[in-house]
Parts: C-alpha cells; sequence; structure tokens
C-alpha cells in the first residue's frame, strides 16, 4: 500500500514549489503596477458596447473583432456573443472619436449594424465586485469550518478537519492566483469577472474531495479503534483514491478538451478552472488530511530542533 501520509513533507515541499513563484510574480506585479493581479475593465473601469448584426454568414466571431479592436488601439479587450447576432464589447475608456473609428472598422468588416447601448463602466463598481468576491471566499472559509465542526463533533478534535479544510482550501486559491499572475506577465491575461467565477468553482470542488477524505476517516476510526492515527488516515485515502480520481478526471478531460478545441473568449477561464481543478484534487489527496497527521503528532514541535549527536 503506497504510503501516502508518510511521505506527507515531500506533497507540502511540492504545494510550496508551485506557491512561491506565484507569490513571487504577485509582489513583483504589484510593486510596478500598485495591483496584485493584473486587472481587465471590469475593475479598472471602461466602455461597454453592445451592437446588433444581420445576414452576417457564419456569424460575427469575437476572435475577429477582438483584431479589429487592436488594430484601432484597444489591445486590451473582451468581446462575447449573446445569441445568434448580438456582440458585447468591452474595452479601456472609448471617446467619440476612437467610437466612430471602431464602428466604422466594423461596419467595413460586417455590414451594418444596430448599436443597441453604450455605457461607461466606472472603476468603483469594479472595486465594489472585488471586495464582495474576497468576502465571498472569506464567508465560504467561516462556513466550511462551522459546517465541519459540526458534522465531525463525534469525532476526537472535531474543529482540525475544519481547520485543516480551510487551509487545503486557501492552498488551491493561492496556486490559481499565483498562476494567474504568472500568466498575465507570460500571456498577457487579466483578471475579469470570469475569472472570479473560476475561483469561486474551485474552491467548490477543493472542499467536496477533501470532505469524502474526512468521512471516510471519520467512519475508519470507529472500525479501527486503537489503531494509529497516521495509519487510519493513510488507509482511509487509499480507500477514496479511485473515487477522488475517477470524479476529477472526468471533470478534467471535459475542461482540457475546451481548452484545446472551444473558443478564444472562454480559454482563459476554462483554464484557469482545469489548473484549480488539478490543484483541489491534489490538495485534498496529499495535503488536507495529512495536517491532520501532523497537527495529532504535533510535529511542529521538532522542525526547527537540531539533531543531538549520537552519543558513544
Amino acid at each position: 500500500m503506497f504510503d501516502i501520509v508518510g511521505k506527507r513533507y515531500w506533497f507540502f515541499a511540492l504545494s510550496m514549489l508551485v506557491i512561491i513563484p506565484g507569490l513571487v510574480s504577485i509582489g513583483i506585479h504589484w510593486a510596478q503596477t500598485g495591483s496584485p493581479l493584473p486587472l481587465a475593465i471590469d475593475f479598472t473601469g471602461g466602455s461597454s458596447m453592445e451592437l446588433q448584426f444581420k445576414g452576417v454568414a457564419g456569424g460575427v466571431q469575437p476572435a475577429d473583432v477582438q483584431v479589429i479592436l487592436a488594430q484601432n488601439g484597444f489591445e486590451d479587450s473582451a468581446v462575447q456573443t449573446s445569441g445568434v447576432d448580438t456582440v458585447l464589447i468591452r474595452t479601456e475608456e472609448m471617446d467619440s472619436t476612437a467610437k466612430a473609428k471602431v464602428q466604422d472598422a466594423l461596419k467595413s468588416r460586417y455590414g451594418a449594424f444596430t448599436e443597441l447601448s453604450f455605457d461607461a463602466v466606472g472603476p468603483a463598481v469594479g472595486a465594489e465586485v472585488a471586495r464582495a468576491a474576497a468576502i465571498a471566499v472569506l464567508a465560504a472559509a467561516v462556513g466550511i469550518l462551522i459546517y465541519l465542526w459540526f458534522a465531525f463533533r463525534q469525532v476526537p478534535n472535531a474543529f482540525r478537519y475544519g481547520t485543516a479544510a480551510v487551509i487545503a482550501m486557501f492552498h488551491d486559491v493561492f496556486v490559481v492566483l499565483g498562476l494567474e499572475s504568472i500568466f498575465g506577465f507570460v500571456f498577457g491575461w487579466q483578471v475579469d469577472s470570469l475569472f472570479l467565477t473560476a475561483l469561486l468553482t474551485v474552491i467548490g470542488f477543493s472542499v467536496h474531495d477533501t470532505i469524502v477524505v474526512f468521512d471516510r476517516i471519520r467512519e475508519n476510526m470507529i472500525r479501527h479503534r486503537g489503531q494509529d492515527f497516521g495509519v487510519i488516515v493513510n488507509h482511509s485515502i487509499i480507500q477514496t483514491l479511485d473515487r477522488s480520481i475517477n470524479t476529477q478526471m472526468t471533470v478534467m478531460f471535459t475542461l482540457l478538451a475546451m481548452v484545446l478545441f472551444g473558443g478564444v473568449t472562454t480559454r482563459h477561464f476554462v483554464t484557469i478552472l482545469l489548473l484549480g481543478v488539478f490543484s483541489g484534487s491534489y490538495s485534498s489527496i496529499f495535503n488536507a488530511a495529512s495536517i491532520l497527521v501532523v497537527w495529532e503528532n504535533r510535529e511542529w514541535r521538532t522542525w526547527f530542533r537540531r539533531q543531538q549527536p549520537a552519543t558513544a
């Protein structure tokens, strides 16, 4: 039987190898721009324009519209289709002259269209959304902590299960945020509202899989009373390993197909979701339950203690 718990510090170290570069990237971006992550117009403000096209063969492709916008000075834009013939365009602030120039370029490419709306998106709205997202993450952490504390109340040290699940959850949050920052430097990706959706979805997947492992630990503690806690935890992980891998691989294969063959407008969102689900699977299997063992053994008391030389 594979000793996952016995190699827990190797898995902890692997997590740190992923998290630390991401945190460094966040720090560099913060020092350069004053923001920890590259923000899209959802948070910095800009202009929003909804256009309806008629009779375009094959429909209007968002990637083509983004090229037209970039050619006219709006490289950081977001384009989405709505229905069959409607396109929603979001860019940095666009004055009347730039608006007319962009619309002329679109008209020459696709023909006449109808402007359904044109609005300004203020940065204050974006700040409110970011604040609400942060509150949602913290509320989820508190809710998970209280729920697991109550659900495992018949198990000794029930508070530890909720705490371990929250630590594993924040592991996935830091992985996603760090990778987003790195991808911002490499690919020019920016944080938008879809990124927040992906982040909150990752939290749900991570906690769900962690609870499955913890529930098996609870059952095995009753069945194998008196056995070493580390052995019980490792046995529980192995018992749930097939279910965890099968469930998560089904999701990841679907997301991978969407990354490879889906549209360019959703690639950023799906990629972050894919990496987050993978991180959630890893933390649930290799980190969350092992934290319980570290806590049970109070291993932090020996982390910085010098090894005493052997006496003759």
